[in-house]
């Protein structure tokens, strides 16, 4: 989702007026309800800065990878709330209803921070709210992909992005499979809300097939990056950016396969070389 801004553009030193496409980057308000003792209880877990688009697939991704529910059938409804606001006319409100309330803890999802577009864990306090729900190490064995084909994934990335074609000002984040087929492409101003896009998405379409699939990003690699791969069970992740030193803890904590750098003519792999299958 995107708009025209009036800029004025300079090009050797000669300005000329132009309109410019620039993403849309707006509020969300996601809400969880669910029944507690026979009481439905509403309960506001996170505000971030997004890309209007695919809310709910954002929403059900971030309760996956934050261990919230385990199956999709744990999703009653996902529905917007309150008026339409805004120079966009958009609802900025999301409410998921789960239907497994009894025995969920809500409290470690409660954010005590604005999530920016830039990071989802920024302002986390500790360690400790870092901590995941994996509990058991990565198959070594799974996924096995070619080197020639992680060369080949910016290109194939970059040629699904309609909206980084227009705009220039956003993330991508994708799940391939082993071929390098795209299964599924999600754009935001946010890597993390990129991410949780792909995984709810393809966690609400029964779409995980993870012995054979990877997923890759358009910029750093991050600790939530790494943590929320996890989460969805697959074992290789790779973006053109840098990883950060605790996304490659984490990776080698868990037998994940990390690469970085990640060109046409080179990338680097920071654990996980298991998963590489040498070409000529």
């Amino acid at each position: 989702m995107n708009s025209k801004y009036k800029t004025i553009k300079y090009k050797k030193n000669k300005p000329s007026n132009i309109e410019d496409l620039v993403s849309i980057e707006e509020p969300l308000e996601m809400v969880v309800r669910y029944k507690n003792k026979g009481e439905w209880i509403d309960n506001s877990i996170s505000i971030t800065m997004r890309t209007p688009k695919n809310d709910e697939d954002l929403i059900i991704g971030l309760l996956f990878c934050e261990g919230i529910i385990q199956k999709i059938s744990e999703v009653e409804k996902v529905e917007f709330m309150g008026d339409k606001v805004g120079k966009f006319d958009l609802q900025n409100k999301i409410r998921a209803t789960l239907n497994n309330g009894e025995n969920l803890d809500i409290t470690h999802l409660r954010r005590n921070f604005l999530t920016n577009s830039s990071c989802g864990v920024c302002g986390k306090t500790s360690m400790d709210s870092l901590e995941i729900i994996c509990k058991t190490k990565i198959n070594k064995d799974i996924p096995k992909i070619k080197n020639s084909l992680i060369n080949e994934i910016p290109d194939l990335l970059r040629k699904s992005q309609s909206e980084f074609s227009k705009t220039g000002g956003i993330h991508a984040s994708a799940l391939f499979n082993k071929e390098g087929k795209p299964l599924v492409i999600k754009e935001d101003v946010g890597r993390h809300n990129a991410l949780d896009k792909v995984i709810g998405h393809s966690f609400k379409n029964s779409i995980f097939d993870t012995k054979n699939q990877f997923i890759a990003c358009s910029g750093r690699l991050s600790f939530e990056l790494v943590q929320k791969t996890l989460m969805a069970n697959i074992g290789l992740l790779m973006g053109v950016g840098a990883p950060t030193s605790l996304a490659i803890d984490l990776a080698k904590r868990f037998d994940m396969t990390l690469i970085g750098f990640v060109k046409s003519d080179s990338f680097n792999i920071y654990c996980g070389e298991s998963r590489i299958l040498k070409t000529n």
